[in-house]
């Protein structure tokens, strides 16, 4: 980063200044490079969190000598005849390799790679069709080696292909560990264990993946090494430091990413790192990515946005769009890259940003106090369905026009007099959480940018949109334990046909709407407000959504 990194931050930038003074005063820099855990409090408990959460650290160095080893994998693994590689993950484990797979491609007889992190029968389905099994390659990806989505696609897979187009990537002494060794995988890949899911983009969690698609490795290690030598600086010259005193000192939660096209998906793997390392004991910082480039005049004061330049690649947000926020005063970091290959940089530099950040909001960076809310009331469901046939839930307050509403009930005698109750409950400094429930695809995502788009424009609402259950791994963290901002969305729709689990009695038709409900009830329980749209199958719930918004937002 340059000297003038806050030239653009205007009334923020003396905030900014202030925060990096508490970052020096607290030795901070050199307390993280020190891995003094006590950085980020008082608490045992959460210190010893902390301890084992730094490995990432050392990374960039230590991966270095492993680039070798990944590259002979992926030639072995092209040699073995394997043209496809799919990653069965979910949040840390995947999305890095999702990331890389839409920034980088596929290098030429590479593998390709798809990511399968949606418990939804169609996009299981759609991972079976959409190549040979018999020339693909299975990456299991879990750090803990339990995760419940993990080990259900690799049931659901270990019927149609054998152990040895298997590969595991967990921590050592894991059940999937274990398994991978009982079932005869091709290879068990041995994560650091002193790092967490989203600390893992440049473990083998990321980096397996990026071999098979033909990554170089060694450039994007080389540039993370650069980086991290820079993060050890004195603050003032400390290309994390710095970031870190905008992300947590000047005041505005609603962090805006603008990238363009060639990195936009760094943004998803961005959005977990923020939302899950800062959202709790009712603080947080609100990645928004994805939402489209507007007007200042459509913003609220409670943004501070995060430009990317990539060099030669000329964009509307290092045009004149993003000149305007800055003439208006809206506040505007920007950092300049030279290739695509500067994302390893990025990816230490936020890591450490992030870190700092936390020391800077009070909170313990590394730890998830709230993710396993929606997981204990998946699970409760899932016996409920058991003991019953049948998924216990609340009868609909509104029903019409082959769309139900659920969650605390509202004024209105049909879904867009609902929708417009429940937008109407925002206050100043929220913001409208879309959680998706449908499989994931190009179209359903347009739809949704142009739903967030309206609020936007309309509501002067930061906006941010995730498919279930994926974001219950990235931002779920942040909806429940982070500040009450939120004004959430979710939305679900009649399940197609069932798609067995081995092994289980329910199939992940029933977990997938089995995690809806339970997050549905989580939100709940913590006040938070929340309106469930549930489409009836066959009612095109994409078209309909944008007619529903269009009409609540005109009414």
């Amino acid at each position: 980063m340059s000297t003038d990194f806050f030239a653009n931050l205007g009334e923020a930038a003396e905030l900014a200044r202030t925060a990096m003074g508490r970052l020096e005063a607290a030795q901070a820099v050199e307390r993280l490079n020190l891995r003094d855990a006590a950085l980020w409090g008082d608490d045992l408990e959460h210190q010893a969190v902390a301890r084992r959460s730094l490995g990432w650290l050392d990374l960039p160095r230590n991966m270095a000598v492993q680039a070798g080893a990944l590259r002979r994998a992926a030639d072995e693994a092209r040699r073995a005849g394997y043209t496809r590689a799919v990653l069965l993950g979910m949040g840390g484990s995947s999305l890095a390799a999702d990331m890389a797979r839409h920034v980088f491609g596929v290098e030429s007889d590479y593998l390709d790679l798809a990511v399968l992190d949606s418990t939804h029968p169609a996009a299981v389905r759609g991972v079976e069709r959409s190549g040979e099994l018999e020339r693909t390659l299975f990456l299991v990806a879990s750090k803990s080696g339990t995760t419940q989505e993990v080990a259900s696609f690799y049931r659901y897979f270990r019927r149609r292909a054998p152990g040895e187009d298997f590969v595991a990537i967990t921590d050592p002494g894991t059940p999937l560990d274990e398994l991978a060794g009982k079932d005869g995988f091709r290879r068990i890949w041995r994560n650091p264990p002193d790092l967490g899911g989203r600390y893992s983009a440049l473990s083998y969690f990321g980096l397996l993946p990026m071999a098979l698609l033909g990554v170089d490795l060694e450039l994007l290690l080389a540039r993370a090494g650069a980086m991290a030598e820079a993060c050890r600086r004195p603050v003032r010259e400390n290309p994390g430091a710095r970031l870190a005193a905008a992300l947590g000192g000047c005041g505005r939660d609603k962090v805006t990413l603008l990238l363009p096209p060639p990195l936009s998906p760094f943004g998803w793997w961005l959005e977990q790192l923020m939302a899950e390392s800062t959202g709790k004991k009712g603080r947080g910082l609100v990645p928004v990515e994805g939402e489209a480039l507007g007007t200042p005049q459509v913003y609220g004061p409670d943004r501070l946005f995060v430009r990317y330049v990539l060099e030669g690649f000329p964009d509307r947000t290092a045009g004149e769009d993003a000149a305007a926020l800055i003439r208006a005063g809206r506040p505007v970091l920007t950092v300049h890259l030279r290739d695509l290959w500067d994302l390893g940089g990025e990816i230490f530099r936020w890591e450490a940003a992030v870190a700092l950040t936390g020391f800077l909001l009070g909170i313990d960076p590394f730890d998830q106090p709230n993710v396993q809310e929606s997981k204990d009331r998946t699970r409760k469901l899932l016996e409920g369905w058991q003991d019953g046939g049948a998924l216990p839930e609340a009868a609909p307050f509104v029903e019409a026009d082959g769309i139900a509403c659920y969650g605390d009930p509202l004024d209105g005698d049909t879904p867009a007099a609902v929708l417009r109750s429940h937008l109407a409950r925002a206050r100043s400094g929220d913001y409208l959480a879309i959680q998706a429930f449908w499989p994931p695809s190009p179209e359903a995502t347009e739809i949704l940018s142009g739903v967030r788009e309206r609020v936007r424009d309309k509501l002067h609402l930061a906006t941010t949109a995730g498919y279930g259950p994926r974001y219950l791994h990235s931002t779920g963290q942040l909806h429940k334990g982070g500040p009450d901002e939120g004004l959430f969305l979710q939305l679900t729709a009649g399940e197609a046909a069932e798609l067995p689990i081995p092994g289980e009695a329910y199939g992940f038709g029933t977990l997938h709407q089995a995690q809806a409900l339970g997050d549905l009830e989580a939100l709940r329980d913590r006040g938070r407000r929340v309106l469930r749209l549930h489409f009836l199958r066959g009612t095109g719930e994409l078209e309909r959504l944008e007619e529903l918004t269009v009409t609540a937002l005109e009414g």
